[in-house]
C-alpha cells in the first residue's frame, strides 16, 4: 500500500458540511471492533485470540462494544448460516450500529487520497469506511490492523498491538 500524500483529517478542515462531527476531537464514546479481532476470538487463533479477548474486556469496561453491516459481512465467509453467525456473536457483547450517512463522505475522501497515492482498488474499501465510522461516532477503534487506520485516519483513537 502506498502512503497516502495527505491524510483524510488534513484535508477535514477545508470541507464545509454543516454537520462536521468527524472534526471534533472527544473523549471515546464506545469503541467499534474490527473483525480481524472478532475473528480473532472466534477462530480462538493461537497467536491473537488471548490479546484480543483482554482488549474487547479492557473497552467493555469503558463502554459499549459495536459493530456495523461491514464488520458483520467480514466474518460472515466463516459461517454457512446467518443464524450460525448470531449464535457465535451471541457469547460477545456487542452492539450492531448502522453505519453513519456523515461516515460516506469521509471514507470517500480516504479513498480518494488512497487513489492520489496510486492506490489499485477502484472503489472505497471496508476499512474506509469503519474508519471514519469510528471517526464520526466518537469511538476508538479496536484493531489489529492499525497501519492503514494511521494513514488515513490519523486522529482515530486506536486501541492496536504496540
Amino acid at each position: 500500500m502506498a502512503a497516502p500524500s495527505e491524510s483524510v483529517a488534513s484535508m477535514a478542515p477545508g470541507v464545509r458540511e454543516a454537520d462536521a462531527r468527524y472534526l471534533v476531537n472527544a473523549l471515546p464514546r464506545g469503541t467499534l471492533v474490527d473483525s480481524c479481532v472478532l475473528i480473532d476470538v472466534m477462530a480462538d487463533d493461537p497467536v491473537w485470540a488471548e490479546w484480543s479477548l483482554d482488549q474487547l474486556e479492557r473497552c467493555a469496561a469503558l463502554g459499549p462494544l459495536l459493530i456495523n453491516p461491514l464488520i458483520l459481512a467480514e466474518i460472515s465467509p466463516r459461517f454457512e448460516r446467518a443464524s450460525d453467525l448470531e449464535v457465535a456473536l451471541a457469547g460477545l457483547p456487542l452492539v450492531k450500529a448502522a453505519l453513519p450517512w456523515d461516515a460516506a463522505f469521509l471514507a470517500g475522501q480516504a479513498f480518494k487520497v488512497y487513489r492520489q497515492s496510486q492506490g489499485l482498488k477502484t472503489s472505497p474499501m471496508p476499512d474506509f469506511y469503519i474508519g471514519a465510522h469510528a471517526l464520526v461516532g466518537q469511538l476508538q477503534l479496536l484493531t489489529r490492523d492499525a497501519a492503514r487506520y494511521r494513514s488515513y485516519f490519523p486522529t482515530l483513537s486506536l486501541v492496536a498491538p504496540a
